[in-house]
């Protein structure tokens, strides 16, 4: 029976292919004011790094139980390989124009409500994951918790030890996660207010760069030059995937209103980045977290350098797009930005040759043998 891991695994698989057709957009008629358009680009910013630090020390904790997992039962650990890394693009790229032609085959109505109820399902536990880490923290004295263990077990006449079919442990702070994500999905689902879209992309975000695993260094630099090529492609010589972007109504992508300031939290015109532009880029940088971790020195030196760069290359889509008025394919510039300043501080620090020879887990790893099946036989 899967765990609720690996089900967000697969949430995050799903939520990383489609949020990769959302670009940096500008608004085509409306003109905000200096003032608006500075607030909303603002915000994006600070939305956009969030998550990816937070995203990027949770994978810190969730490598570590990995690696304590692969001990005791044998389960091999969850990574995007070389081979993963060179067809994402491509899987990438087919599911943007299968998503194009939906829009112009079928009513663009009846698919944002699909997208709302498949989304308000993910949305909730992934929502749900987020609440219960801060809830994990609540001290005792401020809230009681009482712990559950739901067990249901398989064991057949010759086993020695029975099977684990359902093996889940909750608090009631986890009910409480879950309640109050399930009528924060019901809000968005209703309202598709700007503010639950942007909660729910968080979340997503989060959960995303925590769980997604590169591996290796090369792997992420393959990753992240083919999606380089993709992102420039398909906004610069099509309208495929703004016209995809600006059609979905769906938490796949961050908004804040440009006329905020005239219009309060009810604006309409909103400035956008697509949740594809923070979830890459962070699976990234986190990877260079972990090696920073293993490197067993004080600070982390490559994960705030390749931080710092990822920032600035956004200040810089922000820019671009804002004189050209034209909307940017955000990877263009953070590619060059999170690969070239580690890779350049490493050089310098002579930290290049382990750098590449790192591995969260190695590739050639073997099972741990089932102990289980070995004393039935």
């Amino acid at each position: 029976m899967a765990t609720f891991q690996d089900h967000m695994f697969s949430l995050i698989l799903d939520v990383d292919n489609a949020t990769s057709v959302n670009e940096t957009a500008a608004p085509v008629k409306f003109k905000p004011t200096t003032e608006g358009r500075a607030v909303a680009y603002s915000a994006l910013l600070i939305m956009a790094v969030l998550p990816i630090i937070y995203g990027s020390f949770c994978s810190v904790d969730h490598l570590k139980k990995q690696k304590k997992k692969h001990k005791e039962s044998g389960e091999m650990p969850e990574t995007l390989s070389k081979s993963d890394a060179m067809w994402f693009p491509v899987i990438a790229s087919f599911t943007l124009g299968g998503l194009y032609l939906v829009i112009k085959i079928f009513s663009q109505e009846y698919v944002n409500y699909l997208l709302s109820i498949y989304f308000f399902f993910l949305g909730i536990f992934a929502l749900t994951r987020l609440v219960c880490r801060i809830t994990d923290r609540t001290p005792s004295f401020l809230m009681k918790r009482v712990n559950y263990h739901l067990l249901f077990t398989k064991k057949e006449p010759k086993d020695t030890r029975p099977e684990a079919i359902i093996d889940f442990k909750y608090s009631t702070l986890d009910i409480l996660a879950f309640i109050l994500s399930a009528l924060f999905g019901v809000w968005y689902v209703y309202k598709k207010h700007w503010i639950a879209n942007n909660i729910f992309g968080i979340a997503f975000a989060c959960s995303g760069i925590e769980f997604l695993s590169l591996n290796r260094i090369m792997n992420g630099c393959i990753l992240l030059g083919g999606l380089f090529f993709y992102d420039v492609f398909w906004v610069f010589y099509t309208d495929v995937m703004v016209t995809v972007a600006q059609s979905f109504d769906a938490p796949i992508k961050l908004m804040f209103p440009q006329d905020l300031l005239e219009n309060g939290f009810y604006g309409k015109h909103h400035a956008m980045l697509g949740l594809g532009d923070i979830v890459v880029p962070g699976i990234f940088i986190a990877l260079l977290l972990r090696y920073d971790v293993s490197l067993k020195k004080r600070g982390y030196t490559y994960f705030y350098t390749s931080l710092i760069a990822y920032f600035l290359g956004l200040v810089l889509t922000v820019f671009i797009m804002t004189v050209f008025n034209h909307a940017q394919p955000a990877l263009l510039y953070l590619v060059p930005a999170c690969i070239l300043s580690p890779l350049s501080v490493a050089f310098l620090k002579g930290d290049l040759k382990t750098m590449f020879k790192y591995e969260d887990h190695k590739e050639d790893i073997k099972p741990v043998e089932n102990k289980k099946a070995k004393k039935v036989n």
